[in-house]
């Protein structure tokens, strides 16, 4: 019988190097550092659609009912 195949590691998301298991997924404290950075100096970011704000009016829309 063979061997189950072992899981294909995915390469450090920052230089492309194989992870280290304490650092996963990356390869280096410095990576993950580098990867900390972007998150916190807002380089990732979440797209947003904004289409109606709580009160069902469009972003920088007026209401039907608003007399200006």
């Amino acid at each position: 019988m063979s061997e189950p195949a072992s899981p294909r590691l995915a390469p450090c998301p920052i230089c492309g190097k194989l992870p280290i298991q304490k650092f996963r997924p990356f390869c280096s404290k410095r990576c993950a550092d580098v990867d900390l950075n972007r998150w916190l100096s807002g380089v990732y970011a979440v797209p947003v659609k904004e289409e109606e704000d709580e009160d069902g009016i469009p972003p920088g829309g007026k209401a039907d009912d608003d007399p200006r």
